[in-house]
């Protein structure tokens, strides 16, 4: 059947170009009109944290919504005259974006706790209106960044920082796919030696991924699309597309150069690399389809959205590509690179042709000397730690990563990550006890400071935040969570 296939595209390679052509225009065309929105619901059911958040969106709604911070140093002080009524100017505009609620500023009777120790730093919190199944907007977060940056006061520095400012940052990463489609690229000159080989791989990937990632947004129609998805699916796509493509092509030169036409050598290399191309495809989309087990909305569309990108990108391998070497002919060395081009007919001269040939001599000392080392490779795997970075492992180009370090200078590493505890306190009594389980908290090792129990309007509910004294990213952050809640909180509760 895959040989049928690849002739029917060899000699009616017109017709397949043609197909593979008018399907990305379609494709594109209705990600253009009908395309869904991406999301950012990461709910975790089940999870003790999701709990918190569901009890802070059912019973305090104006704690539920994004925030960012406007965080200020002042050499001269934050409460300078001048320096005060910069950052009220500031406030004031802000205030007049769309979906923000209030501002908490510092120099309000309720905002004394937001400058510093010294006087030199401080932060304003920005609460956005809570919006349903989304986030603040990127561009109302950008106007935000740009009010922020226009502040210009001698021996002030302003930055605007938090989740949402570091989202809008990373937003548009910035030509990471292009970096590795170079990276490719030139690989492929080294390897072929010549321009147009090259240029074969690069095409069945790039119709393979316009098309998958098309069905990426399509499939945010009814699916939980991350906003990082193309950049997954991309980069996915550009490695199994060139290294399928890759496959096939270096097969099809060799036995073209061995003599046989470009109909036979096309044949050959479908009869043997595309059977493995086709079952090396099948195998990685059934990996990826099996991120659906974990049973998490969101990692949805990045299962789906792997997966189409892999396999349409193999498609083309098996179609698109076969239809190119017609075209192609004897031609595929065209454009060589002096200092690379080499033939592929398997000269046993070759480096490759005689450690093939050790390995094949000595298959035990191979097998135990290659286990040996992918063993000692797997031993960080047992000390590795998962979990979504916040803005202190970013770039200090970045404003969020600024106003994170600023924040950790004027009021301690663990600010950045401060520790919210929801409870419901509908019983009486609730209040008093979570008045002797923030007195306790305080005492435990790794707190740096605790908020005495906050009620919401209706008094059914209540907030503690514990401001640990290392920073979010710290094992030590991690292991005092757990020993609140297996340890702490139940003995008072």
């Amino acid at each position: 059947m895959l040989e049928n296939l690849a002739r029917w595209s060899y000699r009616r390679r017109r017709w397949m170009l043609l197909i593979w052509v008018a399907a990305l225009v379609v494709f594109i065309g209705l990600q253009s009109v009908a395309g869904g929105s991406y999301s950012n619901d990461f709910t975790l059911p089940g999870a003790e944290s999701q709990k918190a958040l569901d009890l802070l969106k059912a019973r305090f709604p104006q704690q539920a919504g994004d925030t960012a911070d406007v965080v200020f140093k002042a050499t001269g002080g934050v409460k300078d005259p001048q320096v005060e009524q910069a950052l009220d100017g500031l406030f004031s505009q802000i205030s007049e974006l769309k979906y923000v609620l209030r501002i908490d500023s510092p120099y309000s009777k309720e905002g004394a706790n937001q400058i510093s120790p010294d006087g030199t730093i401080a932060f304003a919190t920005v609460h956005f209106q809570k919006i349903e199944g989304d986030i603040v907007p990127v561009e109302i977060v950008k106007k935000m960044i740009s009010e922020t940056e226009s502040v210009k006061e001698p021996g002030l520095t302003v930055v605007p920082g938090g989740p949402l400012v570091q989202f809008a940052e990373f937003e548009n990463p910035g030509g990471a796919e292009g970096i590795g489609l170079l990276a490719a690229m030139i690989i492929l000159l080294v390897t072929f030696g010549s321009a147009l080989a090259m240029g074969l791989p690069i095409m069945s990937a790039l119709f393979g991924i316009g098309i998958g990632l098309s069905v990426v947004l399509l499939s945010a129609n009814f699916l939980n699309v991350p906003n990082f998805t193309p950049q997954l699916a991309s980069m996915i796509g550009i490695g199994v597309g060139i290294d399928y493509a890759l496959f096939i092509v270096t097969r099809y030169r060799q036995h073209l150069h061995q003599g046989m036409d470009p109909e036979q050598a096309v044949m050959v290399a479908m009869a043997t690399s595309g059977r493995a191309v086709v079952f090396a495809g099948i195998t990685v989309v059934i990996s990826l389809l099996g991120i659906l087990l974990m049973g998490f909305s969101f990692v949805q569309g990045i299962a789906v959205g792997g997966a189409a990108t892999v396999a349409i990108t193999m498609l083309a391998s098996v179609t698109l590509l076969p239809a190119m070497l017609g075209f192609v002919g004897q031609n595929i060395d065209k454009w060589r690179l002096p200092l690379f081009h080499r033939r592929e007919g398997g000269d046993d001269r070759s480096l490759w042709f005689r450690w093939s040939r050790v390995i094949q001599r000595r298959p035990v000392i191979t097998l135990l000397s290659a286990l040996i080392v992918i063993v000692t490779l797997s031993i960080p795997l047992f000390a590795i730690r998962l979990g979504f970075p916040d803005a202190g492992t970013g770039d200090v180009s970045r404003a969020s990563r600024r106003a994170y370090d600023m924040l950790s200078e004027g009021f301690g590493p663990g600010f950045n990550g401060p520790l919210l505890l929801a409870a419901d306190v509908s019983n009486p009594q609730a209040m008093d006890t979570l008045t002797t389980l923030s007195d306790r908290l305080g005492q435990v090792p790794g707190v740096a400071a605790v908020t005495p129990p906050f009620p919401n309007d209706a008094g059914d509910a209540a907030i503690i935040t514990v401001f640990p004294t290392t920073s979010p990213q710290d094992q030590r952050t991690s292991d005092l969570v757990a020993t609140l809640r297996n340890d702490v909180i139940p003995k008072v509760i």
